[in-house]
């Protein structure tokens, strides 16, 4: 049986133009089509543009158009946005087309034909950007928005209501047998306090302005904005025969800051239309913010930031390529995390990561097809060593993590397990010096070692093609590949060794990514305003000439002599901890944020830990962990002040921390 994924983004807000932060989600969303795609998954991903409110008229107002030539305008630079970012949406729904505006008459109809809909009066305070009611305990310092900083309004007038409040045990039912319909876990907890506290009936009706949907039967009144918008997600397949079988959606992208929207009011919405709970989307899935200087990224705040560079996705996309950028988005940040932008991070990454972990393996590679008059190598089988069968081992367990990953809308850890696959591929090159072989003309052990090196980077290919399409469809062409092209009911996820087909001739070789030198850097910064501290990396000077060999580094030191066990236990303080969060911190690429629970009176300690480079965050939540509990607290600056050490041993991408085979309770000294 055909398997669907119906994947959606919120539809985005027209005030403004859009930004890398408007892109972010648009880019994960392309990016699990595109992996559920390549498994044989018939995909579909929807977004669109929300063009109704008060914020919206105003703005009209201001810039003397009406409201439709408003939203007309500024809906065509989201729909102009996604191909220069290679997204692919299904469709782009607007909120003022005519499938929408007469879906969601009906829609509430049926929640007036369940009662759910009566008219009252509304009193209160109301956030024009937010576009929603407020309380006075819910805003900050000076009557403002906690998250737009701005003053809010206070409103009366007659309003529609939706009984909210008749929908709380039904909501925490859900969420009780439905885990999965609010993640990351942290966020499903804040959707059940919210409900737990106390639901009021909604207001979802205005009068003090015309832009907007009329209610059925009383045009005088336009539907609440939220209202409207939400039944996107249902009026885009309802009406067409292809498509309305992929309703309920399989995952919904929304930022944390309008959870409650879609977690609380959607279902909510939906239950009062008569749907029942199999009926509900699947999963409502929340990720946090790009942030700029520890502030969420907005289109209030664009431009330069703190030099950090543009937050325009179009001039980023120019100066560095439309796969970089996505890369960057996708891996950069712990999916379900507040993550921050830098342009500075950016080309970091491209250049360790894309340059010269990927882009290295088939530059150093492709040449080495010359013996073999420029085609794959055929493998002997004689020729095959331990060394390429634990390749071919770990390229199968590699492509299950990441395959894994994407079904968790976990794309950072998709990319992580694919970047370490990549890595191994330099290390089994260094150790099998194909260099050597072909000096000693010992040519059935390069053909093993080329045809494994190449077949491992179609692999990569494969599994980097959701977050850089055209990147990959470019190192396969130099593998003399066509370029992927996912079919329905076709399984192509690379979890099978062997795809390369010896003697088929490979194509010319040329650097898939730049080399991010000083020059290219530089460029880069002053392209997209960056005005930090942060410079070009330069290369170092080269040493001067001495007239006398320099000497020899010392030995290593001696390891320390003996102690005796009751040193070591009187001077070393070692406990097992349980992790109880875990999550990144901004501008600190290799640190950790964890909250670990040592068995304390005074609660769980913070301990700030050097492993973002092998851990992502989650894979973290309920690891047990050894603990150096008698260290004085290290101060990281900016507030981070750690309470502890963790054991570990490796090189920073590859750490293992140390923990026990059986679980104990926290507290249990290490002995």
């Amino acid at each position: 049986m055909t398997r669907s994924f119906y994947v959606t983004t919120p539809i985005y807000y027209v005030n403004s133009s859009p930004h890398v932060g408007t892109a972010y989600t648009t880019v994960v969303a392309d990016a699990l089509t595109r992996a559920h795609a390549l498994r044989g998954a018939r995909t579909h991903f929807l977004t669109g543009t929300d063009e109704h409110g008060l914020k919206l008229e105003r703005e009209a107002q201001r810039k003397a158009m009406t409201p439709q030539a408003f939203v007309d305008e500024m809906s065509v630079r989201f729909r102009d946005l996604w191909p220069k970012l290679l997204c692919r949406p299904d469709d782009f729904i607007r909120t003022t087309e005519r499938r929408h505006e007469e879906g969601v008459q009906r829609w509430w109809q049926r929640c007036v034909d369940n009662g759910d809909i009566y008219l009252g009066s509304y009193e209160g305070l109301y956030c024009v950007a937010c576009e929603d009611h407020k309380t006075e305990k819910e805003l900050v310092e000076g009557n403002l928005c906690p998250i737009h900083r701005r003053p809010v309004e206070r409103v009366a007038e007659q309003s529609y209501f939706f009984r909210l409040s008749a929908y709380a045990d039904r909501l925490l039912k859900l969420y009780r047998e439905r885990p999965e319909f609010v993640r990351p876990e942290g966020r499903l907890n804040e959707v059940i306090s919210f409900v737990e506290g106390g639901l009021k009936d909604l207001s979802i009706s205005r009068t003090s302005f015309t832009w907007g949907i009329p209610v059925p039967g009383d045009p005088k009144h336009v539907m609440y904005v939220w209202f409207d918008a939400l039944f996107n997600y249902l009026t885009a397949v309802e009406g067409d025969p292809q498509r309305k079988d992929l309703w309920p959606p399989d995952v919904q992208l929304v930022g944390k800051d309008i959870l409650r929207f879609h977690a609380v009011y959607w279902p909510a919405f939906l239950m009062s239309a008569g749907l029942d709970d199999a009926q509900l989307p699947r999963t409502i899935w929340s990720h946090g913010w790009l942030l700029t200087g520890g502030e969420k990224l907005s289109k209030t705040r664009e431009g330069a930031t703190q030099g950090r560079g543009t937050t325009d996705p179009v001039r980023v996309a120019d100066a560095v390529g439309a796969d970089v950028l996505r890369y960057f988005l996708l891996r950069e940040v712990s999916f379900g995390q507040d993550g921050e932008w830098s342009v500075p991070a950016l080309v970091g990454r491209a250049r360790s990561e894309l340059a010269e972990t990927v882009g290295n393996l088939l530059n150093r590679a492709l040449p080495f097809t010359k013996h073999f008059e420029g085609r794959v190598p055929h493998v002997a089988a004689e020729a095959l060593t331990d060394a390429d069968r634990a390749l071919e081992t770990l390229a199968a367990t590699k492509a299950r993590e990441a395959a894994d990953a994407w079904r968790d809308v976990a794309p950072h850890r998709a990319l992580e397990a694919t970047i370490e696959l990549a890595r191994a591929g330099n290390r089994y090159f260094d150790e099998q010096a194909p260099w050597k072989l072909a000096k000693a003309h010992d040519t059935a052990r390069l053909a093993a070692v080329i045809y494994h090196v190449l077949e491992l980077v179609r692999i990569v290919s494969l599994m980097l093609w959701p977050a850089t399409p055209s990147k990959s469809d470019a190192m396969r062409a130099q593998l003399g590949l066509d370029p992927v092209s996912p079919l329905v009911d076709v399984d192509q996820w690379p979890v099978t060794w062997g795809g390369l087909a010896a003697h088929a001739p490979v194509g010319t070789p040329s650097p898939v990514f730049p080399k991010y030198d000083a020059a290219l850097e530089a460029q880069i910064f002053k392209e997209l305003d960056v005005t930090t501290e942060t410079k070009p990396a330069e290369k170092p000077a080269a040493p001067a000439k001495a007239e006398k060999p320099a000497a020899k580094a010392p030995e290593a030191t001696e390891p320390p002599g003996p102690i005796t066990y009751d040193e070591l236990m009187a001077k070393v303080d070692l406990r097992l901890g349980r992790v109880l969060t875990a999550e990144r911190i901004p501008r600190k690429d290799k640190l950790l944020k964890l909250s670990i629970d040592l068995g304390e009176p005074a609660g769980p300690r913070t301990i700030i830990a050097g492993i973002a480079l092998a851990y992502a965050p989650e894979a973290l939540v309920n690891k047990q962990v050894v603990v150096v509990a008698n260290l004085p607290p290290r101060d990281f600056g900016g507030g981070l002040v750690s309470h502890g050490m963790l054991l570990a041993a490796g090189p920073s991408d590859g750490l293992s921390l140390a923990t026990f085979e059986k679980d104990h309770a926290p507290g249990t000294r290490v002995k």
